[in-house]
């Protein structure tokens, strides 16, 4: 899924690297359990969204079945994909689980866990749109992308070979809007997001185009040479709920066959 910073972000990690090496903000509690403060984006269903005044999903429930099986607490700390890279970059956090694709550039500024989740980007196109089927049809026309994300980076990626022009936006609500209303022919989203959107919400008058363009993997994340025992914890963790099957149950929870 989602999502690209770079430049900017990688000389802010530096300089605050330097800053604050030895900062950090997780803890001892009175019941002997490290607490760790988790970034996460709670706008990305079906892998993190509020609902009833609680945050679930699947990041959430791997992460809290994770903390449970290696006896560790977590506090969530929602905010938006950008802050959650500044916020990881500046130790605010001990890590984030967010949809987050391992990228090679962005392996630059973080570490990450082993992958936990199998994805990719998808297109996406207003459900009465017949002209578009594969990428040689959107030559000419201007796409929509969310700041930062996967689907930004693969349309940056393709506008020269495709010659389309990109309109970015702030927030995936934004985005999908702009498509409904006929102001972008497309957008590239996070393909098991939008399957479980269009599945939940039919009548948003969205659809998907083909299979998965790319093939990506999601992982949780931490700053740079900074909380190797979480990330440690996290490893162990995915690999217990795996075998138990655990895993397993919390994906088709979310994701149906």
């Amino acid at each position: 899924m989602k999502k690209k910073i770079m430049a900017a972000v990688t000389a802010l990690a530096i300089f605050t690297t330097a800053l604050l090496t030895g900062c950090g903000s997780s803890s001892v509690q009175a019941n002997g359990k490290k607490k760790y403060i988790i970034a996460t984006d709670i706008t990305f269903p079906p892998f993190e969204f509020k609902k009833d005044d609680k945050y679930i999903g699947i990041d959430i429930d791997i992460l809290n079945a994770i903390a449970k099986e290696e006896n560790f607490d977590v506090e969530l700390k929602p905010m938006n994909f950008k802050g959650i890279l500044l916020a990881l970059a500046s130790n605010q956090v001990d890590g984030a689980i967010t949809g987050m694709t391992i990228t090679d550039e962005r392996k630059k500024i973080m570490d990450f866990s082993d992958p936990y989740y199998d994805s990719g980007v998808g297109m996406v196109v207003r459900e009465s749109e017949t002209s578009i089927k594969t990428m040689e049809d959107l030559k000419g026309k201007t796409i929509a992308a969310k700041k930062g994300t996967s689907g930004a980076i693969f349309a940056e990626k393709n506008r020269g070979k495709y010659n389309f022009t990109i309109r970015y936006f702030d927030d995936t609500p934004s985005v999908l809007q702009e498509v409904k209303n006929g102001n972008a022919a497309a957008d590239f989203e996070d393909y098991p997001v939008m399957a479980y959107s269009i599945s939940e919400n039919p009548d948003q008058g969205l659809k998907l185009v083909g299979d998965k363009l790319t093939t990506e993997h999601y992982g949780f994340a931490v700053n740079k040479g900074k909380n190797k025992e979480l990330l440690d914890k996290f490893n162990e963790g995915l690999k217990k709920i795996q075998t138990s099957g655990q895993y397993d149950e919390i994906i088709a929870k979310y994701i149906k066959k």
